[in-house]
């Protein structure tokens, strides 16, 4: 069994559309946050920030911890490949330092991404965005718990 991994992800909201990115798979497009594994020797900040270099090609200011999600692979959609992951993810309010700077892939997406994109807030129920959970409480502006458990 593989260890419990650490990941640092970014929720970027910007005039009612959320940053995300595009990514492709076998049952079309879907969405994630921007963002990935901590490295040892990295906070998560440091990791956020670095991840969203890699991914969106653009420099974030970190906010404030706002969600804990675990993932844990073998209780959800797709346990016939992710039986073995545990992921603990911190999402963390993030700005972007020059908000009308042109956003592409940055220099090591994921291997799935295609692109970045900004989602209407309004069009979160309309796509494959994970985790699903966490798009919702977003869009409907709910107040919740910062750990909102092993959802997808």
């Amino acid at each position: 069994m593989k260890p419990i991994r650490n990941s640092s992800k970014a929720v970027i909201i910007q005039n009612q559309q959320m940053l995300l990115t595009k990514n492709k798979d076998d049952l079309g497009f879907f969405y994630l946050f921007p963002g990935g594994g901590q490295e040892i020797g990295e906070t998560l900040i440091e990791a956020v920030y670095r991840e969203c270099l890699e991914e969106i090609g653009a420099e974030i200011t970190v906010k404030d911890l706002i969600h804990i999600r675990e993932y844990i692979g073998k209780n959800h959609e797709f346990a016939e490949w992710d039986s073995d992951i545990h992921q603990v993810e911190f999402y963390f309010l993030c700005h972007l330092k020059d908000s009308n700077s042109s956003l592409t892939n940055g220099s090591n997406p994921d291997s799935n991404q295609v692109a970045v994109e900004w989602i209407g807030l309004k069009k979160i129920d309309e796509i494959r965005v994970y985790p699903k959970a966490l798009g919702n409480i977003i869009k409907n502006n709910i107040k919740s718990n910062i750990y909102i458990g092993d959802v997808n």
